[in-house]
């Protein structure tokens, strides 16, 4: 039963259209990644973003951003260092985007009995359906992963 609110929860993280709950990970004593609505109690748990997967990386600041014209100007600095703090916050989340996609594709694929919970009650999915989830999660690690 926890394996497939585990897949369920998943299944909902996976899917862009929805707007899920808050879900955490933990790792239990024997190194297995778990995935659920509520946090363990007595366990240390890490909160996952489940909104649509960041866009695209914008890319590397320009090559001249550190020219000596741009060191004389210390607003010109500030601006250059929020945009590489921003570059590395949006890389951080799309590399955690992409271990959550290549997990949820884990599951669908050795799993053929997925449930997913629709209006508050969980539905097993078709095969049809699953592979549809497939397709679109290779789709999205393919788009957003390198």
């Amino acid at each position: 039963m926890r394996l497939r609110c585990l897949v369920a929860s998943l299944m909902l993280v996976s899917m862009g259209s929805l707007q899920a709950a808050q879900v955490y990970k933990w790792i239990d004593a024997n190194g297995i990644p778990h995935f659920d609505a509520k946090p363990p109690t007595g366990q240390v748990a890490t909160p996952i973003d489940t909104h649509a997967p960041p866009p695209a990386s914008p890319g590397k600041a320009p090559a001249n951003a550190d020219d000596d014209d741009v060191d004389n100007d210390p607003e010109q600095k500030d601006a250059n260092a929020k945009v590489r703090e921003q570059v590395a916050e949006q890389e951080e989340k799309t590399k955690e985007f992409c271990e959550q996609a290549r997990t949820n594709l884990a599951q669908l694929n050795n799993n053929p009995r997925v449930r997913q919970e629709v209006d508050g009650e969980l539905r097993r999915l078709t095969e049809e359906e699953r592979q549809a989830k497939i397709s679109e999660t290779r789709k999205a690690i393919a788009d957003q992963c390198h």
